[in-house]
């Protein structure tokens, strides 16, 4: 096993247990709170990377009411799926409807595109890539908080195991490459997300997990680097300090 994926030192990843997944909601809430703020006052602003989907929605709610100076925060995106900011599978959506609401309307959002070309072929893709890497390459990096999330099949961000391009996302050079799941998945929509390096040089990564069938892969994971089981390069690494939440 070479240096790059050693097994991380203890200390780099630390595991928070919840009772519930709104008890795991509320203090990890607290915990990126707590993180912004450490940022605002040591840099002056904060950026925070969160995940789409059905799970984050209870910590996007969390979030928005925590004591925070939400005009110093900048939100991105960890991935996001190539449809209209309309459409119900859209984590634009998602982060306008349930996390930027209240306090937290006060932060600034920067998605990764604001229409989609009328054919998503692979060219349109490139560009699309292209036109987000230049959007956050305006951002301040690194971010401080990136939160994820993992499937049972062990992607994490849109890093989908057996994706044809998931070599590109793994040691892409810009933040931001574009994938096709593989045509097994349930999720087959073409895919913008941060790249594995983009998310390593984020100051800490959260990875929020529920389930017993998510916590077998987590365990399973947590073994040995393996690109099969795309989180396990999360979570084998001595990089980045990882936060995993469980629930």
């Amino acid at each position: 096993m070479d240096k790059q994926h050693e097994p991380i030192p203890p200390n780099t990843l630390q595991v928070h247990p919840a009772g519930s997944p709104r008890e795991l909601a509320q203090q990890l809430a607290r915990h990126i709170a707590r993180r912004l703020r450490e940022a605002i006052t040591s840099r002056g602003h904060a950026v925070l990377a969160v995940s789409g989907g059905k799970s984050p929605v209870a910590l996007f709610e969390q979030l928005r009411d925590q004591t925070l100076d939400w005009s110093r925060v900048t939100v991105l995106l960890v991935d996001e799926r190539c449809v209209p900011h309309t459409h119900a599978d859209s984590n634009t959506a998602l982060v306008r409807t349930h996390l930027l609401q209240g306090p937290a309307a006060a932060a600034s959002f920067v998605p990764f595109f604001d229409t989609l070309p009328a054919t998503l072929d692979d060219a349109a893709l490139e560009a699309l890539a292209d036109q987000a890497n230049t959007r956050l390459a305006a951002q301040p990096w690194p971010l401080d908080v990136a939160v994820l999330g993992m499937g049972e099949d062990g992607h994490t961000a849109s890093l989908f195991p057996g994706a044809p391009r998931l070599a590109k996302a793994l040691n892409g050079s810009g933040p931001v490459t574009w994938l096709r799941p593989a045509e097994a998945s349930k999720a087959p929509q073409a895919r913008l997300t941060l790249t594995l390096p983009a998310l390593l040089a984020t100051r800490e990564l959260a990875l929020s997990i529920t389930g017993a069938g998510k916590l077998a892969t987590y365990q399973q994971a947590r073994l040995a680097a393996d690109e099969t089981l795309p989180v396990s390069l999360v979570l084998n690494q001595h990089l980045t300090p990882v936060s995993v939440w469980l629930a």
